[in-house]
């Protein structure tokens, strides 16, 4: 999933229509501004901003090495979404995907060696799908009408492997229909990914040449945004399942079985992410329970443990309370650093955000 999260009671992720109300098993405290009673300061600090220039920026993911992001972006000149590569020290952002064309989704594979990411460039009506965005980008100028965020699953999507410098492409999933949401294991032998190849967005598990396709959930609604564990065994991901539209954090073997939800209310919760090292997930959730307030999506910690062959829910920890939405968190290799996607910018634009994080234990 790409981008802040909309700000209005209605999140819209794709086709699905998200009305997020107030966590019933799990309530998160109402959104305050920062301040002497903010508890972002408990547990991040050196929290500085990554990315600039862009109309927009964000899912950002690291380098096996920790030296370099790469991230999905709106250049100043185009409608869509590009893949940049980028030193997290300081520097110039390098445009490693084609150019055109809807892209999401990279991820460096553990040798750091190459990369994945999803794509629509190959779509036979690009300039035609390029010149309407275009046209409702101005008319929504000239309107001064601002879209709710929306997510499209392009039928032209597919999850290509390049290198570094986004060279050498090819294509990993050919078939017609949303292919992306791609992930590495740990090993780098498999790639967990999102498809809606059978009429319904699902988990796939491919190896990472693409071969031997296999999929792991088959349930009505949206299953997305898969990675898979540190010692790879088990797939996280977002599914509206339960109810449709109200997103959960789910957790499944690699295999297919023992499908968990980690979550079980009503409401958001997506983008989940593990720490690299310690029993924790990472993930966004928003608290809609007051209809005359204004939602907002923070970054919330949970302690997992294992019981009965399956993960099991622990404590839950805020790490964010600004008035902005702070959305797609991941950790850095070692875990000591927070990335994620914020729109708390002067500007209001969404861009990377990094800080240091230390964990409740």
């Amino acid at each position: 999933m790409s981008e802040a999260a909309s700000l209005s009671v209605t999140y819209r992720l794709g086709a699905l229509s998200v009305a997020a109300l107030l966590f019933s098993a799990l309530s998160f405290p109402t959104a305050v501004a920062r301040g002497a009673d903010s508890v972002e300061g408990q547990h991040l600090s050196n929290v500085h901003q990554l990315t600039k220039g862009f109309v927009k920026a964000g899912e950002g993911y690291f380098s096996p090495d920790g030296k370099t992001i790469i991230y999905q972006a709106v250049p100043q000149d185009y409608p869509f979404y590009q893949i940049y590569k980028q030193p997290l020290a300081g520097g110039e952002p390098q445009m490693i995907s084609s150019g055109r064309g809807r892209t999401t989704c990279a991820y460096f594979s553990p040798d750091g060696k190459k990369l994945i990411y999803a794509s629509s460039h190959l779509d036979p009506d690009m300039s035609a799908t390029e010149q309407k965005e275009r046209d409702q980008q101005a008319e929504d100028k000239r309107t001064g009408a601002r879209r709710r965020y929306q997510w499209d699953f392009d039928p032209y999507t597919d999850i290509f492997e390049a290198d570094l410098d986004g060279k050498h492409l090819k294509p990993l999933t050919a078939v017609k229909g949303y292919d992306a949401e791609g992930a590495y294991s740990p090993d780098g032998k498999k790639i967990a990914f999102c498809s809606d190849r059978d009429g319904d967005p699902d988990l796939y598990i491919m190896n990472s040449d693409g071969t031997d396709l296999k999929q792991l959930t088959n349930q009505p609604g949206y299953d997305g945004g898969p990675f898979i564990s540190p010692d790879g065994k088990w797939v996280i991901f977002r599914s509206d399942r339960k109810k449709e539209g109200f997103l959960q954090i789910h957790a499944i073997g690699v295999d297919g079985q023992n499908d968990v939800a980690l979550t079980d209310n009503v409401g958001v919760n997506w983008a989940p992410y593990w720490h690299p090292t310690k029993p924790y997930i990472v993930w966004t959730g928003a608290d809609h329970s007051d209809p005359k307030a204004r939602p907002n999506y923070d970054l919330w910690l949970m302690k997992y443990g294992t019981e009965d062959g399956k993960l099991v829910p622990g404590p839950i920890t805020r790490l964010t309370d600004d008035p902005g939405a702070d959305v797609l968190p991941v950790f850095s290799p070692d875990g000591k650093q927070l990335m994620w996607t914020s729109n708390r910018t002067s500007d209001h634009s969404s861009q990377l955000f990094i800080g240091d994080i230390t964990l409740p234990e």
